[in-house]
């Protein structure tokens, strides 16, 4: 049975000796070092990260002059923790752990120069001795890349994990409806998002709401409730990209009236089921309308009047009712302006008007329904 020592079992007992009276100095250099030649941390005009890079070099090559001829493992918690922290605080700058690594690739070289030179002013160094500083030093800063990793990676699970709870709290208010517009607003923003000025729901398979995290990221939000997934989401999604998965897309509306996009969803998915193709609740709105949902009228009715929103009242006023009364007659425009008791010929004007307002909607036989359906409601 082989039994591996550890590196630094092998170093010269007189290495502590050697290197301590010089320590300070040496601490000095390889702080310089490392920030001089990481573009990232010559940037950093903290104090506060200056003093931490030399408190962690500090305590990295006490230690390594302590464990010169032990057996002991490499950092005791405490230690490892300076470490840690490190990684942790670049995780939370949102900086990649490269530049750390790198860093203490470069402490590795100076630790292995200066801890040479420091012995050589003493006495004469063998070929044995550097190979074996060199295998200890490098073992070393091994395991000080380690302790950085895992506080780099532990902070990241801590941040995604914050993360999915604010998401889940934004998400929460606007389901639940009734909150200030300051509340959303700040929610939006702990999660990255602008204040919403919509919000289109998309109902799910529970077993599509892993999927839909990964493809919509930051873009959206999923809440896994007890028979399916509701998708948040701030403008409609691509058709594409729902191909296959079960999906019922529902109407864009305000921030505030996201409760409503979700039951006239709902209310479609229980009319039309779902299959390959994803279903939107826009082309239904009409037959939730028929079917006595207020609200799906009224999102009918903001879709197929919005080209008028502009007009003045009493003129959108004016068409409207014109509108109504041709559709009713069927075009007739001698039977509209005895209705309305006005000329034909305004009846003419009014008509078109309303074309170049409404374009082709006029001439489609299901607009035209959806027109009257809405009209009758006024």
């Amino acid at each position: 049975m082989v039994i591996i020592l550890a590196p630094w079992r092998r170093l010269p007992h007189d290495l502590a000796p050697a290197v301590r009276p010089r320590l300070e100095e040496t601490v000095r250099e390889i702080v310089d070092a490392v920030t001089a030649t990481s573009p990232a941390f010559s940037a950093i005009s903290d104090p506060k990260f200056e003093r931490d890079v030399r408190t962690a070099v500090t305590v990295a090559l006490e230690r390594f002059l302590d464990l010169a001829g032990t057996d002991e493992p490499a950092l005791p918690p405490r230690s490892r923790e300076v470490f840690a922290s490190l990684g942790a605080a670049e995780a939370r700058e949102e900086r990649g752990p490269d530049a750390l690594l790198a860093a203490l690739r470069t402490a590795s070289r100076l630790m292995l120069r200066k801890f040479s030179e420091a012995l050589a002013e003493l006495r004469p160094v063998s070929a044995a001795e550097l190979i074996d500083l060199s295998d200890a030093v490098t073992a070393f800063v091994d395991e000080l890349s380690a302790g950085s990793t895992e506080g780099y990676g532990r902070q990241l699970r801590e941040q995604a994990g914050e993360g999915d709870r604010r998401r889940r709290q934004f998400a929460e208010l606007l389901l639940r409806g009734g909150t200030a517009e300051s509340v959303v607003g700040a929610a939006a923003t702990t999660i990255g998002w602008p204040p919403p000025e919509e919000i289109v729901p998309v109902l799910l398979p529970l077993d599509q709401a892993r999927d839909a995290r990964f493809r919509y990221g930051s873009e959206g939000i999923v809440v896994e409730r007890s028979r399916d997934a509701v998708l948040l989401l701030r403008s409609s999604p691509a058709p594409d990209a729902l191909h296959g998965r079960g999906a019922v897309v529902g109407p864009p509306l305000s921030w505030d009236r996201t409760p409503e996009g979700v039951r006239l969803t709902e209310l479609t998915a229980e009319l039309v089921g779902t299959g390959a193709e994803p279903v939107f609740v826009e082309e239904h709105l009409a037959t939730l309308a028929l079917r006595g949902e207020p609200a799906a009228l009224a999102v009918l009715a903001a879709r197929r009047l919005a080209p008028l929103q502009h007009l003045r009242p009493t003129q959108r006023d004016r068409l409207l009712d014109t509108l109504h009364s041709w559709l009713l007659h069927w075009g007739a425009r001698n039977e509209v302006a005895a209705e309305l008791f006005v000329h034909p010929q305004t009846v003419s004007y009014r008509l078109k008007l309303l074309r170049e307002l409404l374009g082709g909607t006029l001439d489609d036989p299901q607009r035209r329904f959806e027109l009257l359906l809405v009209l009758s409601s006024r």
